[in-house]
């Protein structure tokens, strides 16, 4: 009898022992993905339709004076105030001011009106930049699918504003200076494998309307196509970009990113893939893969002094 109650009693400090250690380790993540951070929301960067378009700014508790811009967009569809900053948490745990920027959604915007937005985007940010505390020549830029394309588009062919634009922001760059994304669309006129290929080398099946009125006229989609398509504007001044994308994607395939890193490294551009096995459009570990975002941004963005 004796016996059986060591048994039972042990049982019962290993259950225990068990849920206390369940105990910390929730209370560990809630409190890592719940950091102190102050939000300003639905600053307005410009006009689209009638509609405004707006960014959230997000700043941590102990800012490092650098900003990441953040895509809200998937299926190129974005909703203001959408954005929740626990999915930022590792940017902002190292320092980054978050800048979510969303726009009107396709097909009420076409994609080309999408990128001009989020051009505008970054240059609103750069010209306020010192206001938010961050410094205006060093910005990186990430989202996931849709926002991973808009984020190339910006890589590839962001860049200088016009000298004499009457608007003051209209003459700051839109480029940036390090990418951090998830399964990118690079190359919308060879899509491979992807469901939404039409088989024909017209645009996404779902997503037609997106690119205009004159999208299912080939000849037209050609031009369309390539302006949309970030691998066609690679140059030698690619700002080091990593990309997470999964093997198993139907929607964007890995071949996307695949051969945008192929093409990048014959520029000498810096590019690197990590391959999420068994990874679909998206997996549950992607928050905890945002850590490695920040220490991309880290090695890129931050000053060589400040990471010695």
């Amino acid at each position: 009898m004796r016996a059986w109650r060591t048994i039972l009693w042990r049982g019962v400090v290993s259950l225990a022992a068990l849920l206390a250690l369940a105990a910390l380790l929730i209370g560990g993540l809630w409190t890592y993905y719940h950091p102190a951070f102050t939000r300003a929301d639905g600053l307005v960067y410009g006009q689209r339709h009638g509609h405004n378009l707006t960014i959230d700014v997000v700043r941590p508790a102990h800012p490092n004076g650098l900003g990441v811009v953040l895509m809200v967009s998937g299926g190129w569809k974005s909703g203001a105030g959408s954005f929740r900053p626990w999915l930022a948490a590792p940017l902002l745990r190292h320092g980054y001011t978050v800048f979510a920027v969303y726009h009107v959604s396709q097909p009420e915007a076409t994609i080309m009106e999408i990128v001009q937005d989020v051009n505008r985007a970054v240059r609103y940010i750069r010209y306020h930049a010192r206001e938010y505390g961050v410094t205006p020549d060093r910005l990186g830029v990430t989202g996931g699918s849709s926002g991973g394309h808009l984020s190339l588009m910006l890589a590839t062919r962001g860049g200088p504003g016009q000298a004499n634009a009457s608007d003051p922001v209209d003459r700051e760059s839109s480029a940036v200076q390090a990418v951090a994304i998830f399964y990118p669309v690079t190359d919308l006129l060879n899509l491979g494998r992807s469901t939404e290929n039409p088989g024909d080398g017209g645009p996404p099946k779902s997503f037609v309307r997106a690119f205009g009125p004159q999208a299912t006229n080939l000849a037209v989609w050609r031009v369309v196509g390539r302006e949309l398509s970030p691998i066609d504007y690679l140059t030698t001044n690619l700002p080091p970009t990593l990309i997470y994308h999964g093997d198993a994607d139907t929607l964007v395939p890995l071949d996307q990113s695949q051969r945008f890193q192929a093409r990048a490294r014959q520029l000498g551009d810096t590019v690197e893939l990590v391959i999420h096995h068994g990874g679909q459009h998206g997996w549950l570990s992607m928050v905890w893969d945002i850590r490695r975002f920040a220490e991309w941004f880290d090695r890129y963005l931050r000053p060589a002094a400040s990471r010695s």
